[in-house]
C-alpha cells in the first residue's frame, strides 16, 4: 500500500503520529538532561608520590621511571607523561581513545594494581604512591567566599559545614574546597636555653608525636561483657601543647620553658585566592551525570540562598561560574533561534508558494524538531552544545523532503488530481529518492559520530541528533505531510494553466536551454571557477575552535621559577587594583601557586607551582574583552617586567597547549636546553607574531648542598640525615605531630624562631655519642652552590622540553605554525633527540585523522547507496561531481566575512555536502522518470529541471535565511557562514551544472538511439 495515500484514508494513525510527536516533544523537552558540553570521560589519573630531600633528577630517575616502566606495560596507556619537582613526583596517564567510560573502573584497578607492584621496590623514603582517578571531574557551580575580619578556624568551620550542607542536596555528586587559609602549631625553642639545657628537638618531637596520639588501650570483660577501654585524651588546645613535659639529662621541664608555641598562618601555602581583591575560598559543585544540571543548579542556588541568609553580616557568596545558568540560556537561546527559523520558513513558503503550502510544510518542520527532542530523552541524550548544534545544522536538511511532497502534491491538485491521486504519485515518485537521499545525508556525519575514539564520544550526539531528526523527516514527509495537504490544498481544473508558466519558470528554462548549447562552455567555466575558489580557499584563516560567548578571560603569569607564593600574590595585587578601576570588569579572581578549580570540561588548570599566578576575569560581554586584553597585557608587562604575563580567551571545544607549540625531547638536560634555545631563535626570526616564547622547563634554580665530612662526623656519630634534619629545622621546620580539632588535622612544626638569626653555618647539632651540642661547621666541610632543574618533564619515559608561544589575537595559530614551521623543522639536533609539533597543530591534526580514519567507510556507503538508488554509474558520477564543487560558496562565503574555517565550519561543510546530494539525487531521479515517459533528453532535462526549481530555491532560501540568527553566535557563525555561502553557490550548481553534466553523459546514448530508431524501417 501507498503509505502517503494511506495516510489519507486512514487518518486516525498519522494523528496518532502528529500527537505523539507533539506531546512527546513536551514532554521530553520537559525531561532531557541539559549540560554546557557532552558527558565526555576524560580518560586520564595522575599518580603523586612525595620522595622528601630529592632532587627533581633523583625524583625522575628513582620514583617515575619505575612506575613508569610499570605503567607501560598496560596495553591500555597511550600516553605517559610526568613533572618531577623537587621531593614530588606528578605522573599522567591517559588511555586509549578507544575505551569508553565504562571500561575505566577496570583499568583503574589494574593500574593501581601495577603502581602496587612497583612500590615496593622504590627507594627507602618514598611515601606511597596515591592514584587519583577522578582528575577529570567537572564542577560547574563555582563559587568563591569571602569573610574579612573571621579567624581561620572560623573560615575552616565555615567551609566544612557549606560542603557538608551542599552534599545533602539532590543531584550532587561532590563539593571541592580549595584556597583555604592552612594553619599549623609551631613550636619555636630558643637556640641559647637549648643548648644550654642539652636539650636536642629530638626529644621536642618526641614529646609532641605523642600529644594528641590516637591508639588502643584495650578491653575488659566482666560478667560476659566485652567493654572497649579508650587511651585518655590528648592535649586539644595551644596551652596544653606548651605545657608538655620533655625530659633532659634525668629532670622534666615543661616545653613553655624554653620555645614559644603559638598557632599562626603557614607562610608560604600551597594555594592563595582572592575575589576582587578580598581574601577567599572556593567551592566547586560537580553534579550527578545523570542529572539534569539546570535543575541541580536551581536546588544548589535555592539551598544557598538559605545557608547563607543564617550566615553572619560580612560573609559573602560570588559565583565565579554557573553552568546551569549557561546550560539554561543556550537552551532559551536554542528555542529563540528554533522559533525564528520556523517563523523565517514559514514566511518564505507563504511568499513563493502560498499560506496553505507554508502551513503544511511549517507544521511538519515544527514536529520533526519535537518529535526529536522526544527520541533524544528516549535515548538520553542530552540537550548541550552538540547536540542543539546538530539540530540547527539538521535545520537545514529537514525542510527538504516536506518541501519536495508537498509542492509535488500541490501541483498535482491543481492540475486536477484529488488528494489521494496526487499523494500516492507524488510520494511514489519521490518517497524511495529521498529516503536514499537523507541516509547519505546522515552517513556524511557519521565518520564522526561512529568514530571508536575520543572525538567519536564528544560528538556523538551530533551524529545521533542529525541522524534521528532526518529520519523523522523523511517519514513525516511521507505521512504527516499529504494528510496536511489533504486537508489545506485545494484541487483545480483539468487542463488549467500550467504550473510552470510563470515568467521565473520561463527565465530559467531559456537559461538552462543556453547553457545545454554551450555546455562545454560552461563546463570550462565551472571548472575555472572551482580552481579560483579553491586557491582562495587556501587564504581563508584555519581555527581549531573559536572563542566562547561566554565572557570570560584568563590571565597566566609566571615569576621565574623559585619565586615565593606570597611575591606571585603580591604581584596580581598590582594587577586586582589596576582591575577594580575598569568600568567594563564585572569581578575577578587571582589564584596565586595554581589553577583554578576545573569548572568546565574544557578548562585545564595548571599544575601547583609557587611562582605561577592565576586569574579568572568577568566583563560585561565578550565585545569588551578584546580592549580590555589588550590593555591589561600593556599594564602586565609594564608594571611587572619580571614576570610572564599573558591574557587568554576561552575557547569552545577540546585543546590545550599553547597556540604554537614545539616538544625537543633526548636524554640530557643540557642538550634540550641548548635546542629549545635554538627552536626560540628560530620561531622568533621567522615571525614577529611569535609573543613571549618560553620553555616548560622553565629557570634552573639555585640549590645549597652542604658537603658532609664523613671521618668527623662519623666520629662525633651525626648522620647524613642529622644534618638535613638540622638544616630543615633552622628553614621550614619539622612536622612533629597532629593537632586535632574537629574533623581538622593541623601539623604541629618544630623550627628555629622566624627573629633568630643564626645563619645556616652556626646551627647547633646534637651528638648522640657525646651528649652535647657541637658546631654544625665541625661535620661539614661547607655549603656549596649549584645550579639545578627544578622541574623535569618526561614524556613516555623520555626527557621532553616543551618550547611554547603566545600569538596576537587577530591572528590565528594555524597562519603563525605556517610562517615557522619550515624555520623550526630546519633547527639540526643531534642523534637520539627529536622535535615533534604540539599545541593547537597537534589537537587539529588528531582531530582530523580521527575522522579520516572513518570518512572512507562513510564515503563508500554513501556511494554505494546512491549506486542502489538508480541501478547504474553514470547518474551517480554526475552527484558526485557536483561535491568538490561545494567549496566554492564556502570559500567565498568566509573570505568576505574574514571568518576563519573552524571545526564548526567543517561540519557545515558536511552538512552542505548532504544538501546538494539529496537535491542532486532528486533532480536526477526526476529527469529519469521523465525521459521513462519517451520525452527526448534535452527536453526531458528542461522539463524535469523547471519542476525542481521551486523546491531546490525555497529550500535554499528557507535554510540560509533561517541561519541568519546564528550568525550573533561565536560558537555557530562560521558554521553558518559555510552553509549560507555553500548552499548559495550549491543551488546554482544543482540546476545548472548537474543539468549539464547530464547532457553531457547521456547524449551519446540518446544519438545513437535516435539513430537506431530512424534505421528502423517504418
Amino acid at each position: 500500500m501507498n503509505i502517503a495515500r494511506a495516510s489519507i484514508e486512514k487518518p486516525i494513525l498519522t494523528w496518532l503520529l502528529i500527537l505523539g510527536c507533539l506531546f512527546g516533544g513536551i514532554w521530553g523537552f520537559a525531561t532531557l538532561g541539559r549540560l554546557e558540553d557532552p558527558s565526555f570521560t576524560i580518560k586520564a589519573a595522575v599518580i603523586s608520590t612525595s620522595y622528601p630531600g630529592a632532587s627533581a633528577e633523583q625524583v625522575a630517575r628513582e620514583v617515575s621511571e619505575p612506575l613508569e616502566s610499570a605503567i607501560q606495560k598496560m596495553g591500555e596507556v597511550d600516553r605517559i607523561t610526568s613533572v618531577n619537582r623537587p621531593g614530588v613526583s606528578l605522573i599522567e596517564v591517559e588511555m586509549k581513545s578507544t575505551y569508553d567510560g565504562s571500561a575505566l573502573p577496570g583499568i583503574w584497578t589494574k593500574l593501581r594494581a601495577r603502581i602496587r607492584d612497583a612500590a615496593r621496590d622504590l627507594p627507602p623514603g618514598v611515601n606511597e604512591p596515591l592514584v587519583n582517578d577522578s582528575f577529570g571531574d567537572v564542577f560547574g557551580l563555582y563559587y568563591a567566599v569571602t569573610a574579612p575580619g573571621f579567624e581561620d578556624a572560623e573560615i575552616h568551620r565555615l567551609s566544612t559545614y557549606l560542603r557538608r550542607e551542599l552534599l545533602a542536596v539532590e543531584g550532587v555528586a561532590d563539593v571541592d574546597l580549595a584556597g583555604l587559609p592552612q594553619e599549623a602549631i609551631f613550636v619555636e625553642p630558643d637556640l641559647a636555653l637549648s643548648v644550654a639545657q642539652n636539650l636536642p628537638v629530638q626529644s621536642v618531637l618526641g614529646a609532641i608525636s605523642e600529644a594528641d596520639s590516637v591508639v588502643p588501650a584495650g578491653t575488659v570483660e566482666t560478667g560476659g561483657q566485652r567493654t572497649v577501654i579508650e587511651a585518655p585524651e590528648g592535649s586539644d588546645s595551644v596551652s596544653e601543647i606548651s605545657g608538655l613535659s620533655v625530659g633532659v639529662g634525668g629532670e622534666v621541664i615543661n616545653l613553655y620553658d624554653v620555645a614559644e608555641v603559638y598557632r599562626g598562618r603557614v607562610e608560604q601555602p600551597s594555594l592563595i585566592v582572592r575575589h576582587d581583591g578580598t581574601e577567599a575560598f572556593t567551592f566547586g559543585v560537580a553534579g550527578l551525570s545523570t542529572e539534569n544540571i539546570v535543575e541541580v543548579g536551581k536546588r544548589v542556588d535555592a539551598r544557598l540562598a538559605t545557608l547563607f541568609a543564617e550566615m553572619p553580616a560580612g560573609v559573602e557568596l560570588h559565583p565565579i561560574y554557573q553552568q546551569h545558568e549557561v546550560v539554561e540560556q543556550a537552551s532559551n537561546a536554542f528555542l529563540v533561534n528554533l522559533a525564528m527559523s520556523v517563523g523565517i520558513v514559514v514566511a518564505v513558503l507563504a511568499l513563493f508558494m502560498g499560506w496553505r503550502a507554508a502551513v503544511v510544510v511549517g507544521v511538519t518542520l515544527l514536529l520533526t524538531v519535537v518529535g526529536t527532542l522526544f527520541f533524544m530523552a528516549i535515548f538520553a541524550i542530552e540537550m548541550e552544545r552538540i547536540s542543539l548544534g546538530a539540530l540547527i545544522i539538521a535545520m537545514g536538511m529537514l525542510v527538504d523532503n516536506a518541501i519536495v511532497v508537498a509542492e509535488g502534491m500541490q501541483i498535482a491538485m491543481l492540475g486536477g488530481q484529488s488528494s489521494r491521486q496526487a499523494a500516492g504519485e507524488t510520494a511514489g515518485k519521490t518517497q524511495v529518492p529521498l529516503l536514499g537521499a537523507t541516509v547519505i545525508g546522515i552517513m556524511a556525519f557519521a565518520g564522526i559520530g561512529l568514530s571508536p575514539d575520543a572525538t567519536g564520544e564528544f560528538m556523538f550526539s551530533l551524529f545521533a541528533v542529525i541522524g534521528i531528526s532526518l529520519l523523522l523527516s523523511w517519514v513525516l514527509a511521507i505521512t504527516v505531510t499529504p494528510l496536511l495537504g489533504h486537508y489545506f490544498f485545494k484541487r483545480g481544473e483539468a487542463g488549467g494553466a500550467g504550473a510552470y508558466d510563470g515568467a521565473l519558470f520561463r527565465a530559467y528554462a531559456a537559461t538552462l536551454r543556453g547553457a545545454l548549447r554551450a555546455r562545454w562552455l560552461v563546463v570550462a567555466a565551472l571548472i575555472g571557477i572551482t580552481v579560483v575558489c579553491f586557491a582562495g580557499f587556501g587564504q581563508v584563516r584555519q581555527q581549531f575552535f573559536p572563542n566562547s560567548n561566554t565572557p570570560l578571560f584568563f590571565v597566566h603569569y609566571k615569576l621565574p621559577q623559585g619565586s615565593t607564593v606570597q611575591q606571585t600574590a603580591s604581584d596580581l595585587a598590582q594587577v586586582e587594583a589596576w582591575l577594580a578601576e575598569r568600568d567594563e570588569v564585572v569581578s575577578y579572581t587571582s589564584y596565586a601557586g595554581g589553577g583554578a578549580t576545573r569548572f568546565m570540561l574544557t578548562y585545564s588548570a595548571e599544575k601547583s607551582n609557587p611562582s605561577y599566578g592565576h586569574m579568572i576575569i568577568r566583563t560585561n560581554g565578550i565585545e569588551e574583552i578584546p580592549a580590555l586584553a589588550t590593555a591589561l597585557e600593556e599594564f602586565g608587562r609594564e608594571a611587572l617586567p619580571e614576570g610572564e604575563f599573558r591574557t587568554r580567551r576561552l575557547v569552545f571545544g577540546p585543546g590545550g597547549g599553547d597556540p604554537i607549540e614545539m616538544r625537543v625531547s633526548g636524554p640530557d638536560p643540557e642538550v634540550l636546553r641548548e635546542i629549545g634555545d635554538r627552536v626560540i631563535a628560530a620561531m622568533a626570526g621567522a615571525s614577529p607574531d611569535i609573543l613571549q616564547p618560553r620553555t616548560n622547563w622553565r629557570e634552573p634554580e639555585l640549590v645549597i648542598r652542604p658537603d658532609y665530612a664523613t671521618e668527623r662526623a662519623q666520629s662525633a656519630g651525626i648522620d647524613r640525615d642529622d644534618v638535613a634534619s638540622v638544616l630543615r629545622f633552622a628553614t621550614d621546620g619539622i612536622e612533629g605531630g597532629l593537632y586535632r580539632e574537629g574533623e581538622r588535622l593541623i601539623p604541629i612544626v618544630v623550627r628555629e624562631p622566624r627573629d633568630a638569626e643564626t645563619g645556616l653555618r652556626d646551627q647547633p647539632i646534637w651528638s648522640e655519642t657525646a651528649q652535647q651540642f657541637l658546631p654544625i661547621e665541625q661535620v661539614i666541610d661547607g655549603l656549596g652552590h649549584e645550579v639545578r632543574d627544578t622541574l623535569v618533564h618526561r614524556r613516555d619515559r623520555v626527557p621532553t622540553l616543551t618550547v611554547g608561544a603566545d600569538i596576537p589575537p587577530e591572528r590565528t595559530a594555524a597562519e603563525v605554525f605556517a610562517q615557522v614551521r619550515a624555520a623550526v623543522e630546519a633547527v639540526e639536533v643531534p642523534p637520539g633527540y627529536a622535535l615533534h609539533w604540539g599545541g593547537e597543530f597537534e589537537n587539529s591534526a588528531d582531530a582530523q585523522e580521527s575522522l579520516g580514519k572513518q570518512l572512507p567507510l562513510s564515503l563508500l556507503v554513501m556511494v554505494l547507496i546512491s549506486v542502489l538508488l538508480f541501478n547504474a554509474i553514470r547518474q551517480p558520477v554526475i552527484i558526485w561531481l557536483l561535491v568538490p564543487m561545494s567549496v566554492n560558496g564556502v570559500a567565498l562565503g568566509l573570505l568576505g566575512s574574514g571568518l576563519p574555517f573552524t571545526f564548526t565550519a567543517l561540519l557545515g561543510l558536511l552538512s552542505l555536502s548532504g544538501m546538494l546530494i539529496k537535491n542532486g539525487i532528486v533532480l536526477v531521479e526526476e529527469i529519469d522518470l521523465v525521459r521513462a515517459e519517451g520525452v527526448p533528453l534535452r527536453e526531458a532535462i528542461i522539463t524535469a529541471s523547471v519542476s525542481r526549481l521551486r523546491p531546490v530555491v525555497l529550500a535554499a532560501a528557507t535554510t540560509i535565511l533561517g541561519m541568519l540568527p546564528l550568525l550573533s553566535d561565536a560558537f555557530f557563525v562560521s558554521m553558518a557562514v559555510t552553509i549560507m555561502g555553500g548552499l548559495a553557490f550549491a543551488s546554482v550548481l544543482t540546476l545548472i551544472a548537474a543539468p549539464v553534466f547530464y547532457d553531457l553523459f547521456f547524449s551519446r546514448g540518446e544519438k545513437n538511439r535516435r539513430a537506431a530508431a530512424a534505421a528502423v524501417p517504418a
